[in-house]
């Protein structure tokens, strides 16, 4: 156990992000555990949450349980409405862990963000290294989206967004956008954005004078949301998993 890291890169960090990148908890939990003085390096109680550690060489136990890295598990879910993406939320509003409670995995964690009135395609890992990577913007990987209007938005309005729009200091861009299908009082657009700032479609729509009805998501990369069924959960395929990697640099 040491103060600093030492070694090669991704072994040494610190003890709350040992715990999570070993798949055991979310680094909030593992602070508390921390903290709390449930957690041992080499038989020895630490709550200094600044303490490195090597987690491929040191000891390190929960409650006296020793914790290893877990396999590495990649699911997609169709996120419904009405849920936050978080573990644990402060106002008690139901999450998107409710949706896989009742799969025997070890801890995971989203890969990027949908708000709580979004839908669709949310990927899951406790693979943290490969979510990183996928988060990067020099990944470039493209979350494709289908987007309910009131109102139809002009040739002139989709141009704006193309070229980006400058809200609150921030610039607001989509890689692509077209009208998908029209209604008398309502628009389907698609969106396909290559970085993950908050709200970013809803705040261009807004800006150019449109209300969001509906937000899915319906393709990250290549994995398309196809038929999984609203608030269901599938395992990706070891094709899928290679191809993301392959996508963001690894083997």
């Amino acid at each position: 156990m040491a103060r600093s890291p030492t070694a090669a890169p991704g072994t040494r960090v610190t003890l709350p992000r040992a715990l999570s990148k070993l798949g055991y908890c979310s680094r909030t939990q593992a602070e508390k555990l921390v903290a709390g003085g449930h957690v041992t390096v080499g038989g020895r109680i630490v709550t200094d949450l600044s303490t490195w550690v090597d987690i491929r060489a040191d000891h390190i136990e929960v409650d006296g349980k020793p914790i290893s890295a877990e396999a590495k598990v990649y699911l997609m879910l169709n996120k419904p409405r009405g849920l936050v993406t978080t573990r644990d939320d402060p106002e008690g509003r139901e999450t998107v862990f409710s949706c896989l409670e009742h799969l025997d995995i070890p801890h995971v964690s989203p890969v990027g963000r949908l708000d709580k009135a979004s839908e669709g395609l949310l990927l899951f890992t406790n693979d943290t290294v490969l979510a990183q990577r996928l988060l990067e913007p020099e990944s470039d990987i493209a979350k494709t989206y289908h987007v309910q209007t009131r109102g139809r938005p002009t040739e002139a309005d989709l141009a704006r967004m193309r070229a980006g729009i400058l809200d609150d200091g921030e610039l607001l861009k989509a890689k692509r956008v077209r009208v998908l299908r029209e209604a008398d009082r309502t628009c389907w657009l698609e969106f396909e954005l290559c970085e993950g700032k908050n709200r970013e479609i809803r705040r261009m729509l807004e800006t150019i004078g449109f209300e969001c009805l509906r937000l899915v998501r319906v393709s990250f990369d290549d994995l398309v949301l196809g038929d999984l069924e609203k608030g269901k959960a599938r395992f990706l395929t070891e094709a899928q998993v290679a191809a993301l990697k392959r996508r963001t640099g690894r083997t």
